[in-house]
């Protein structure tokens, strides 16, 4: 595929292009047409490990506004698609939305989740992590079991290169506790 086959399809979104310019008006740039300057004149890829972009078959949840959250995270699946670059890079989900339940009272334990990670072959589809995190809700646990859970789900799911989980829980009698969780276990620590 040339620059020039893409232009067509780029002038249908942001006007007329001409043949000597990615330029629409003065000041705007066309992402279309800027996306197919990746490509060499011949249309060969510059950047050929980018897969070109196809639907996944594995993802269920993405598109679905009538996906129902599981009841427990034992139910729950984390989707995946593949990385979509072969370099290492960092992927941050967070929430302020997480709850789940003292194991001991009953009373919801409300957190904030960081999942920080270097992906590998796969990434976690952030619809399906949220429908995740969302089965704890009615779920008994301690606050560091739920961190080392969701880590372990993660891993189990992806196959990281690293990934750290920091659960941050709200103040109960005074007190807040934050959990972090690692992988692949760091060595060399004080007390390991």
């Amino acid at each position: 595929m040339s620059i020039a086959a893409v232009r067509p399809t780029a002038s249908k979104f942001c006007g007329l292009i001409s043949k000597d310019s990615t330029r629409t008006r003065p000041g705007h740039v066309c992402n279309f047409a800027l996306r197919a300057q990746v490509l060499k004149p011949g249309g060969e890829g510059v950047n050929s490990s980018v897969p070109r972009k196809s639907k996944p078959g594995s993802l269920t949840l993405l598109g679905r506004s009538a996906a129902k959250i599981p009841g427990s995270p034992a139910e729950a699946r984390l989707e995946t698609f593949p990385n979509p670059a072969r370099r290492h890079y960092r992927i941050h989900f967070e929430t302020d939305d997480f709850t789940s339940l003292c194991p001991v009272t009953g009373q919801a334990d409300f957190a904030r989740i960081e999942i920080d990670y270097v992906p590998d072959r796969l990434c976690v589809e952030s619809k399906s992590l949220k429908f995740y995190l969302a089965s704890y809700r009615s779920e008994r646990a301690f606050n560091e079991a739920v961190t080392n859970r969701i880590l372990d789900d993660f891993v189990k799911a992806c196959s990281p290169r690293e990934a750290i989980v920091i659960a941050q829980f709200s103040a109960r009698g005074g007190i807040a506790l934050s959990v972090r969780a690692e992988y692949p276990k760091r060595t060399g620590r004080r007390g390991q």
